[in-house]
């Protein structure tokens, strides 16, 4: 039991760890699933487009859902987008630098269903079956069949035990061509989204460093302090029950009428312990306003000081001092 709930500290202290592993399983899943897919073609002229995009789009989508889902970091991007501003502005820089990371993340294996997708390539030659060049690969000479039959012996091509058209056009032969085209695809795909990652990693920070060290430092410190008061409102909820509990007995203890039970009383200075890490909050009305404020005026990101000192000049900055007055009013501090 230790060793799971050291796994689970070290995962929820390792988030950012964590996610990314997360990943990289719902990716390596993703591709397991398509190699477990039953796939089976209707082979119908009217059927196999919607049925080869949807299997090549609609997984991904769930995929790229449930990349979101999985991520705890969505319910406090929705939270910090929809609080009231109160005391502390919204920045939307971070707002979008959260939203990036977690697309991000998100993107990985819906990126690797279409990457295998592509380059396994039943699924493009279920799709275009029917857009073979019968002028280029088939028979020329072999006439007498309108278009819609011409169609529908052509949407067969992906189904072994029922293709009638080898006088039209080899199986074999157009099986290959959609399959070359689809694999081209896949690589094409894999290039660049691989480029794609290379830019968006690497020389992003390049070009706006300083907003991007802002916006990083700040997503964090909205992390942190979800996590922080988290684990303030458990360590209230876990004291006010146990004196809740102590005072309960205690009452009981008092009011029985038979004397045969006794509940030892509890040593003042634990009392006073579990009651310092109330911080006051003795009610149930009161900790509801305490979260009402929380939620509506989180506290100025501005910790109170008199003197703020600029380490890397050297100088001693003072707030609520105009820049044009900051010299003369230096030279008199």
């Amino acid at each position: 039991m230790d060793k799971f709930r050291m796994i689970f500290q070290f995962l929820q202290s390792n988030q950012e760890s964590f996610m990314n592993g997360i990943c990289g399983i719902m990716a390596l899943a993703s591709a397991q699933i398509y190699v477990a897919f039953d796939f089976k073609c209707p082979c119908l002229p009217g059927y196999n487009l919607a049925y080869g995009m949807g299997i090549l789009f609609v997984p991904p989508l769930v995929l790229f859902l449930l990349g979101f889902v999985m991520n705890n970091n969505v319910s406090m991007l929705a939270e910090e987008w929809k609080r009231p501003i109160g005391k502390r502005q919204k920045d939307p820089a971070v707002l979008r630098y959260m939203l990036c990371s977690m697309a991000q993340r998100a993107m990985i294996a819906p990126a690797v269903w279409i990457s295998v997708t592509l380059l396994d390539g039943e699924c493009f030659v279920c799709a275009f079956c029917t857009s073979v060049p019968i002028e280029k690969l088939g028979n020329d000479s072999y006439t007498g069949l309108s278009e819609k039959a011409m169609r529908r012996i052509l949407a067969q091509i992906p189904c072994t035990e029922i293709y009638s058209g080898q006088e039209l056009i080899a199986r074999e032969v157009a099986i290959r061509y959609l399959r070359c085209i689809s694999q081209a695809m896949g690589w094409t795909f894999v290039l660049l989204m691989t480029l794609l990652a290379f830019l968006v990693r690497s020389l992003r920070p390049c070009f706006t460093q300083a907003a991007f060290l802002k916006s990083k430092y700040w997503s964090h410190y909205i992390d942190i302090e979800r996590k922080l008061f988290d684990e303030t409102c458990t360590e209230h909820a876990k004291s006010f029950a146990k004196i809740c509990i102590q005072q309960f007995f205690e009452g009981v203890n008092k009011d029985l009428s038979m004397g045969h039970s006794h509940f030892p009383e509890k040593a003042p200075s634990e009392t006073g312990e579990e009651k310092e890490k109330l911080l006051g909050i003795m009610d149930q009305r009161t900790m509801n306003k305490l979260l009402k404020n929380w939620h509506k005026c989180k506290p100025p990101l501005c910790l109170t000081q008199e003197v703020l000192q600029n380490g890397w000049a050297g100088e001693i900055i003072h707030p609520h001092v105009p820049k044009k007055e900051y010299a003369a009013y230096y030279s008199k501090v």
